[in-house]
């Protein structure tokens, strides 16, 4: 490649750069507008022998420690309409535009599919990472491709939703992390498509209104509103939403599970049951508990906060309590949905 060298900057914090707040340097970081840019970064930080990690908003990260290598920032960004046929169309979307801001001029454009993933913190690249998920609705049940950079054959690709192998909070993105980096996916959405309600907290929201005159608008505004309510903002207080997954157990410990704690809240399937992990962890006590820099919010038991001058370690170490604590209560093993850097500190805390 031509152009001018690459030189990314040194020595730089990434406390303002994750929604956690934490504090933690770059040994090296640059931001990446475009293809050429991200390989130019890629090359370097290859020849260079370092490691990379890729930064969209830095909301599904727990930053434990500074980070030896580069860290980049992809901003490729661009939103364009194809396909529109008969009602149905494809929103194709830069890895670095904002999710939330791209689900409201989906719905604002009048079409259906991605309203219940509204106010989603984090990038358009990280909704594949990570699947992302809420009120019924995952990102696979729209996405029709994701065009990636793979650093091991060197070229650009197009991954079908197939190819990309989504499971609940999981990809083949997540099982090789060094391996792709996204550029921009692609979305069928469709102004026909029945709106899904069937979640709980939006039945109740909209409990004795006329469904068929709703929105996909409505809906999206309705999500906003319910997760308002239950999840703290992360430019007032840090977190990274949802701690731990949803824990999926089979139906036996289940009904097990039901005998003994007939509360339990779960999501029951034909083969398997989730776990309010959320309901798990109140249950032990935890919600609104707080350590000297780090808790947990006092509305929802998912989500740990950082309340300022703590450590990553710090959040770590309740988190690995609280997982303990579940486990010896109910025989369920908590896993954590977030990012965790370096390495070492998600070994050391066993997650």
């Amino acid at each position: 490649m031509t152009g001018k060298p690459f030189e990314p900057a040194a020595n730089v914090s990434l406390q303002s750069r994750n929604t956690l707040r934490l504090p933690a340097e770059a040994a090296w970081y640059a931001r990446a507008g475009d293809v050429t840019e991200l390989r130019r970064a890629l090359d370097w930080a290859d020849r260079q022998d370092l490691p990379v990690l890729l930064l969209g908003g830095g909301s599904n990260l727990v930053l434990a420690g500074d980070f030896p290598g580069l860290v980049l920032r992809v901003s490729l960004g661009g939103r364009c309409w194809s396909g529109v046929d008969n009602g149905s169309a494809i929103l194709e979307v830069g890895a670095g535009e904002n999710w939330h801001e791209t689900v409201m001029y989906s719905v604002r454009s009048g079409y259906r599919g991605l309203e219940n993933l509204a106010l989603i913190p984090g990038t358009v690249g990280a909704a594949p990472i990570q699947n992302i998920g809420a009120y019924g609705v995952e990102l696979s049940h729209a996405l029709v491709d994701v065009s990636v950079w793979d650093r091991e054959q060197g070229a650009e690709r197009v991954l079908t939703c197939e190819e990309c192998a989504f499971g609940y909070r999981d990809s083949l993105f997540k099982r090789q992390p060094e391996r792709y980096v996204v550029l921009k996916v692609r979305l069928r959405l469709s102004k026909r498509a029945p709106l899904r309600l069937g979640y709980r907290d939006l039945e109740e929201f909209f409990d004795g209104q006329a469904i068929d005159a709703l929105t996909a608008e409505d809906v999206a505004q309705a999500v906003i509103q319910v997760r308002s309510r239950k999840l703290p903002d992360p430019d007032f207080l840090p977190n990274a939403g949802s701690f731990f997954k949803n824990p999926v157990v089979s139906l036996a410990q289940f009904e097990s599970l039901q005998q003994r704690f007939p509360d339990i809240v779960a999501y029951v399937g034909q083969d398997s049951a989730k776990l309010a992990a959320g309901w798990l962890i109140d249950q032990c006590g935890w919600k609104g508990h707080r350590d000297a820099h780090v808790g947990v919010h006092n509305r929802q038991a998912l989500v740990l906060v950082h309340h300022g001058d703590g450590q990553g370690g710090e959040l770590l170490g309740l988190a690995s309590r609280i997982r303990d604590d579940v486990q010896a209560r109910y025989s369920v093993a908590l896993e954590v949905e977030p990012r965790i850097f370096p390495v070492s500190m998600r070994e050391e805390f066993r997650f």
